[in-house]
């Protein structure tokens, strides 16, 4: 019987081992936390129908709530685009610990063993083939290991050149953030319960305050690292437009980074293959990826049970990458240049955009089935985008700035849909090296 290595206790990892588990196989999950130290101390917010994608049963109705529809603004704060989803596709909103107690528990069910406060090191590799991880208590020996360490994962850090696995993120590609849960201040009803600033402070980034029964959460997010000092600075500045949002410290208070890019160019090598952090399989504008690991766990064990010589090489695990980049990947990488283009305005390009109907709230409902460019795009009618070119053609800097947006957004559309469905090494490596070369070209 194969035995396969699950590197890290990642959402889509543990979901894959699972599946795996539950046809047979001998699956262990290597952790660094101890069990009861799984996921942030905050609430996460995914498709509950990815549930469902794999075979998982849904939490139980009293552990999760339906999100509330974000208000975006931009710095100004003059016009508020209330997103428009329909309830069927909004999404749940649960603690991370929760969630990771229901996914371990169904998966110990199934049969997946589990070693936590496992810190993992490294690959342990023969030539180009990964043969196990290195741990802090020794080495770990599998046929196959299934990378689910995270954005800053050392084993794809660390496998050797000829994997041809980039592991590099690239620049605005992670996102520092930083979140807390203060007191709610007032009784007082808000209309905007969760509230999403862009460029609120004049700096390029994101916030948001959420008003919920008995807290008030904020979320500071960057492209470039900052100081405790600094969010204090934020809190303070978005108390003054936000009364709910307290002073006293709930729960929360954490720094992470999350990837918001396009997904990895390469996903597997010989004895290898990436998922959720680890593969950047976020959506690029938003960063939640947990119904993305969901669904590329599934695909994933599908495509190990179907390698019946248990080979688990490159060329039979290709068939992953294939479907991931067909059903998600390639709208994600398109969705990539969405998030670039934030980088490229200032914050008073971004108020004109959204007071003068460039940004819609239409444009801006994102919800559970958003994967590609055109499920944001389809809410707009002919009347909407005749205001959107007459409005951007009175700006000859922002029009030739979105003009550069809608070059990038060809140019990875081409790309992503030349990629190889069928393996073969020479076009594998050449499709890879075009494909980084259109992601990093800059606008």
């Amino acid at each position: 019987m194969s035995r396969i290595i699950v590197a890290g206790g990642g959402h889509g990892g543990i979901a894959a081992a699972s599946l795996l588990a539950k046809k047979g196989v001998d699956v262990t999950v290597y952790e660094k936390n101890p069990e009861n130290g799984m996921g942030y101390d905050w609430t996460d917010i995914f498709d509950p129908k990815a549930f469902r994608e794999i075979d998982m049963p849904m939490m139980p109705v009293t552990r999760f709530e339906y999100k509330e529809h974000m208000t975006f603004y931009s710095r100004n704060e003059l016009t508020g685009l209330r997103q428009q989803i329909p309830p069927e596709k909004l999404e749940i909103k649960v603690e991370r610990s929760d969630l990771y107690r229901h996914i371990i528990k169904y998966a110990r069910e199934n049969g997946v063993k589990f070693e936590f406060e496992r810190e993992i090191l490294g690959p342990l590799t023969s030539g180009s083939r990964v043969i196990g991880v290195k741990t802090d208590k020794g080495n770990e020996y599998a046929d196959l290991v299934i990378d689910a360490c995270g954005l800053d994962s050392p084993v794809k850090k660390n496998l050797p050149a000829s994997c041809g696995v980039n592991p590099e993120t690239g620049k605005n590609n992670q996102f520092y953030v930083y979140r807390a849960f203060y007191n709610r201040a007032t009784e007082d009803e808000v209309e905007d319960k969760y509230k999403v600033c862009l460029f609120g402070e004049g700096i390029l980034g994101i916030a948001w305050i959420a008003t919920e029964k008995e807290y008030t959460d904020l979320l500071i997010g960057r492209f470039e690292p900052f100081t405790k000092e600094e969010t204090d600075r934020a809190a303070e500045f978005y108390r003054m437009n936000n009364p709910s949002l307290g002073r006293e410290l709930k729960r929360g208070g954490q720094f992470v980074k999350i990837p918001v890019r396009q997904p990895l160019s390469k996903l597997v090598c010989d004895g290898y293959a990436a998922i959720g952090d680890s593969a950047y399989m976020t959506v690029p504008i938003i960063g939640s990826g947990i119904a993305n690991c969901f669904r590329a766990a599934k695909m994933l064990a599908d495509v190990v049970t179907d390698d019946t010589d248990r080979a688990f090489t490159e060329q039979t695990l290709w068939k992953y990458q294939a479907k991931y980049y067909t059903k998600l990947g390639a709208g994600y990488a398109v969705l990539a240049c969405v998030k670039e283009a934030l980088t490229l305005f200032t914050p008073d390009e971004l108020d004109y955009l959204f007071d003068n109907g460039v940004i819609t709230a239409s444009d801006l409902s994102i919800d559970a089935d958003t994967r590609n460019i055109f499920n944001i795009m389809h809410g707009n009618t002919l009347e909407t985008y005749k205001t959107k070119v007459v409005e951007v053609v009175k700006d000859p800097a922002l029009l030739k700035k979105l003009m550069r947006v809608g070059a990038k957004i060809s140019a990875v559309a081409a790309v992503t849909s030349a990629m190889p469905r069928l393996w073969s090494k020479a076009r594998v490596r050449a499709w890879v090296k075009a494909y980084e070369t259109v992601i990093c070209r800059g606008l």
